[in-house]
């Protein structure tokens, strides 16, 4: 099921005005209202308003001299129509890379994303929704937005229905969402909408039960061709934006193709091709979009990424062969597209003039697996400079940073941690002296041998891991050996003359293999 988010951003033109001001320190901020103009036939009109010229009833398309009646103190600057565009191109290529492929302008006030699949990196449809309009706002923009199955519903509904907060059509549900809009949030030209309210139509749900012959022979084809967008009983693609710098290349194809091996085959082309072109650029690629153009006109996408840069293709095809089976194509796929929006610099090798690669490849392995089971869900345990056992490990990226250099722990560490320790009831000799005795969960264990004290301060700048503890809390770690053979790490907290050091309590905090 396609899914489109149509982002609204009813002060566009006032906004920007307002974070280019923001920037820069030396200029002055804007407390009256604020409208951009423009020249029309010797007088000048009113182009964009603001949230406080809104409200005061000045409109776009008024004249100047009449909007300065609502407000004398209106603040005018002249309209910049090719910066508008020109931001809402950098908004949407931004949104090409935190959200999806897939993202265009839709000018004068909007952008559209295709989210379709895209989704489940954000942990769902709302997630993904909600981290975009949050972010939107963070911006210091105004904005709407809405999802639905086609993008002229959302469109429409991100216009038309202000809610403060991202209104979601459920799948299925563009019909119903639609029908009780004005007829203007279909994007007809404004001479078609006012004579349809004149003729009744209030209502798209008016225009959709009415016969269809009269309504075309008087305003043309183009009335219902929105209305059927909207519906989507006809496509309306989302033709995708690339930054001019991005490498990409494309293959048109003679013919429809739609099997696992036809895509394949063009892949392979296409990597060879765009290796090709990072080769000439000294660039490898971490992110590649394959965008896939159907002939109805939809745009499908895949999304892969690599743990190294790489322009090796025979690599970059397996791992966007594995993603083939998410691949609809409907009644077939006309052209593909290959973009890395993602790049770093990549020194030549032999290996790029030879088709042999000698020795294991760490970054291929985790490149698959990651795109089979998500980046997320790989890590690996690398050193960290700390006192506290507990923050010795850090869990980085596979090929993450490595441990601190000449950092090592003074004393052998258990296999197996035990977060957080659990308290104990420990028997010593004297205080100062290692457990005689201990009683875990239940079960009493006599020690045969010990090795300590190893003594270990807090860490004044962390928060203790215990609720007992405090940045100046101590620990005496032992090493224990209990009559079973069981070897165990038992650390007592407090050194027993300064009481801010911890209340002399004994804790588990690890067992040996």
């Amino acid at each position: 099921m396609r899914r489109v988010v149509s982002l609204f951003l009813p002060n566009w033109s006032t906004d920007r005005i307002v974070r280019k001001l923001r920037q820069q320190p030396d200029q002055p901020t804007f407390s009256a209202p604020l409208v951009t103009a423009l020249p029309d036939h010797g007088r000048r009109v009113v182009a964009a308003v603001d949230a406080a010229a809104l409200a005061l009833g000045i409109r776009p398309g008024m004249t100047l001299t009449k909007a300065r009646g609502f407000a004398p103190e209106l603040v005018v600057v002249d309209a910049d129509l090719e910066g508008d565009f020109a931001g809402l191109k950098r908004l949407a290529l931004w949104a090409t890379r935190h959200y999806s492929p897939v993202a265009a302008p839709d000018p004068p006030d909007g952008i559209w994303i295709d989210i379709t699949g895209c989704a489940e990196r954000f942990g769902g449809e709302a997630s993904l929704v909600k981290h975009l309009y949050r972010r939107v706002l963070a911006s210091g923009l105004h904005a709407q937005l809405a999802v639905a199955d086609t993008a002229g519903c959302a469109h429409a509904v991100a216009r038309q229905v202000p809610s403060g907060r991202p209104a979601i059509v459920e799948p299925g549900k563009v019909r119903a969402a639609l029908a009780i809009l004005p007829v203007h949030a279909l994007r007809l030209e404004r001479g078609v909408a006012d004579e349809l309210r004149r003729m009744g139509f209030e209502r798209i749900e008016q225009l959709i039960a009415a016969a269809r012959a009269p309504l075309a022979k008087r305003f043309g084809l183009q009335l219902h061709k929105r209305l059927d967008q909207a519906l989507g009983h006809l496509p309306e693609p989302i033709e995708p934006i690339f930054a001019p710098s991005v490498p990409r290349v494309r293959r048109s194809l003679l013919e429809p193709i739609g099997t696992a091996d036809a895509f394949a085959h063009v892949i392979g082309d296409l990597s060879r091709d765009l290796a090709a072109v990072l080769l000439h650029a000294g660039l490898g690629a971490r992110h590649l979009d394959l965008l896939c153009e159907r002939v109805d006109g939809h745009w499908q996408a895949i999304r892969i990424g690599t743990a190294k840069p790489s322009r090796d293709p025979a690599h970059l095809a397996k791992l966007l062969g594995q993603k083939i089976d998410t691949i609809e194509a409907g009644l077939g796929v006309e052209a593909m597209t290959l973009v890395a929006p993602l790049t770093e610099p990549l020194a030549g090798a032999q290996a790029d003039a030879l088709s042999a690669r000698r020795g294991p490849d760490l970054p291929a392995l985790i490149d698959a697996l990651a795109n089979r089971f998500g980046a997320r869900q790989l890590y690996q345990a690398t050193a960290r400079a700390s006192s506290m056992p507990e923050r010795e490990i850090d869990l980085v990226s596979p090929l993450g940073r490595a441990a601190p250099e000449g950092w090592d722990a003074a004393l052998p560490r258990p296999s197996r941690m035990i977060v957080p320790p659990e308290r104990v009831e420990v028997t010593a000799m004297l205080p100062d002296h290692p457990p005689a005795m201990f009683i875990w969960r239940g079960q009493r264990y006599r020690v045969a041998r010990a090795d300590g004290p190893e003594r270990l301060h807090g860490e004044w700048w962390q928060a203790g891991g215990l609720e007992v503890e405090t940045p100046l809390s101590v620990r005496d770690y032992f090493q224990v050996e209990t009559t079973e053979g069981g070897r165990y790490w038992i650390y007592r907290l407090g050194d027993g003359t300064q009481a801010v050091t911890g209340p002399m309590s004994w804790f588990i905090h690890g067992a040996f293999a």
